[in-house]
């Protein structure tokens, strides 16, 4: 199920995104590749390398963006309140317990929690990133990762042929206007590379260790433990998908075990 949410921060941290790729993608071939190795086999392949990762960035995003988290369905008829209240007055802290949104007046299943921007309960969400203006959750959270490591690969790529290019001798480039112009151009998106570089990997590193500890950014708030921890390589195949492990880099396939949660929340909404 697409979705987009019309909050006026997540569209523009959109709209800086697309900008930020797209000018990086026209400095680094306009200023970068072109004034230094046009007459080499060297810059058709960096070419296409780099808008290879670009279009790999732009599909994560897209699927991480307009993608269902993991929204649980929400049942045919409202839930008296009573009910509710009822019903949560006897929870227990078992986490493997389904529990009762009052705001949505749904079942949700276990580690599911209410976004305020989303208005919906996402099953395990871990945030909500204005970047992607979407929640990070149990569907989607293969491609955001997607997202911000082709994004890191990118600013890598940028920040070595930009260093590189400075050390050869630039063609075409006579006047000193057109130096000076590629000058300003390659230290912008060097600056660019830097800081998109490190604010992805510090994003990514997060992620991972969330992963690995088997605790969303929510439950790590909230102080929860988690009890039965399971194998590193579970946790990952829970995320990226139990296919091959090339599979994982791309943001074309689906873990498995999304549709399966899906149907189940599905059936308890009923």
């Amino acid at each position: 199920m697409a979705v987009f949410h019309k909050d006026p921060c997540g569209v523009i941290c959109v709209l800086m995104t697309y900008s930020a790729v797209l000018y990086a993608d026209y400095c680094l071939v306009e200023h970068v590749i072109i004034p230094t190795l046009t007459d080499s086999i060297w810059g058709s392949l960096h070419v296409c390398i780099f808008n290879i990762i670009v279009l790999l960035l732009a599909i994560s995003h897209a699927r991480a963006s307009f993608s269902d988290p993991g929204v649980v369905a929400r049942p045919s008829t409202s839930l008296d309140f009573s009910e509710i209240n009822k019903a949560k007055n006897k929870q227990s802290q078992d986490e493997n317990e389904w529990t009762i949104c009052i705001k949505c007046e749904a079942y949700r299943p276990p580690r599911a929690h209410h976004c305020r921007t989303c208005g919906r309960c996402i099953r395990k969400m871990d945030h909500h990133c204005p970047w992607i203006n979407n929640c990070v959750g149990e569907a989607n959270q293969k491609y955001f990762v997607l997202f911000l490591f082709y994004t890191g690969l990118a600013s890598l790529y940028c920040i070595i042929l930009t260093a590189v290019s400075w050390t050869m001798e630039c063609h075409g480039c006579s006047k000193y206007y057109e130096k000076k112009t590629r000058l300003v151009h390659t230290v912008i998106l060097m600056i660019e590379g830097c800081l998109f570089g490190l604010f992805v990997l510090a994003m990514l590193c997060d992620q991972f260790s969330a992963i690995m500890d088997d605790m969303t950014a929510v439950e790590h708030v909230q102080r929860q433990i988690r009890a039965n921890r399971k194998p590193r390589t579970a946790l990952l195949a829970e995320v990226f998908g139990r296919g091959a492990y090339l599979l994982w880099f791309c943001p074309c396939s689906s873990p498995r075990n999304v549709q399966r949660s899906t149907v189940a929340s599905e059936r308890y909404n009923v």
